[in-house]
């Protein structure tokens, strides 16, 4: 009999200093304190050290720079993981590079949807794989923001349980983002973690936080509002299972290829 343990993951919304990697930093882990010490993973937003810019080459971290070390001492110090992204040179390229950062490893998804809309796509370099970590017996996909429009892209193959996505997204917009995450976690049978930042940017920008945590029935299990605040919330690795027997829908699911 398959059996699965339960995932407890705590979200960060988070208004984010402009283009300050020392200070966001600072800010998060006063937060971090202050989660249940029992936490298996800290989601952060999309680009947690400097906000949305485009201002990429001069904000870069290389692999291994400031923000991974801080994530990975953390990391060790709670015994859990941490996963959020930020501006990452690599070789000869730019990206809004997702670390998912353990007590012992690093792995990483560069966005593959960039969003040409503010010119992202011209600054950054797109991801080209699809990412997925283990961490204590669930499998997690990475996402970034404007992914989470891609369901072809976040289509569950049967490998994947939990999905997770950082983000600045507007708050103009944000009605679609919450129907958006709701959606993925009903259309592919796995729990979903959507955060979001809140407050204004430098370009004008507002964003309404409104980050969110649904089960894999699509069921809400936290709902942030839109002021910096935190939340923990425990996924039942038992009840997927059996949800997922019972209803097993994604036997008649259509192939293709990506």
């Amino acid at each position: 009999e398959e059996t699965m343990r339960n995932l407890t993951v705590s979200l960060i919304q988070a208004e984010l200093a402009w283009e300050d990697p020392e200070a966001n930093r600072k800010a998060f882990a006063e937060r971090i304190v202050e989660l249940p010490a029992d936490t298996d993973l800290i989601v952060m937003p999309e680009m947690f050290t400097t906000g949305f810019s485009m201002t990429a080459a001069r904000l870069a971290e290389a692999p291994g720079g400031a923000t991974q070390q801080w994530m990975q001492s953390i990391a060790r110090q709670r015994d859990c993981a941490l996963v959020g992204s930020l501006v990452t040179a690599d070789g000869d390229a730019v990206f809004n590079r997702m670390l998912f950062v353990t007590p012992d490893t690093c792995e990483h998804y560069d966005k593959r949807h960039l969003f040409r809309m503010a010119g992202e796509h011209e600054t950054y370099a797109a991801g080209d794989r699809r990412v997925v970590v283990s961490w204590r017996e669930w499998r997690i996909k990475l996402e970034v923001c404007y992914d989470l429009r891609f369901p072809v892209f976040t289509r569950n193959r049967n490998d994947y349980d939990l999905l997770v996505n950082g983000a600045n997204w507007p708050e103009k917009r944000v009605a679609h983002w919450r129907a958006l995450l709701k959606a993925r976690a009903s259309e592919n049978q796995a729990c979903v973690v959507g955060v979001n930042r809140v407050g204004d940017d430098a370009n004008g920008h507002n964003y309404s936080g409104d980050s969110l945590a649904f089960d894999a029935r699509g069921d809400r299990l936290a709902d942030l509002g839109h002021e910096p605040e935190s939340a923990t919330v425990t996924f039942n690795g038992e009840a997927l299972l059996a949800y997922r027997e019972r209803f097993p829908f994604q036997i008649d699911a259509d192939e293709f290829a990506l």
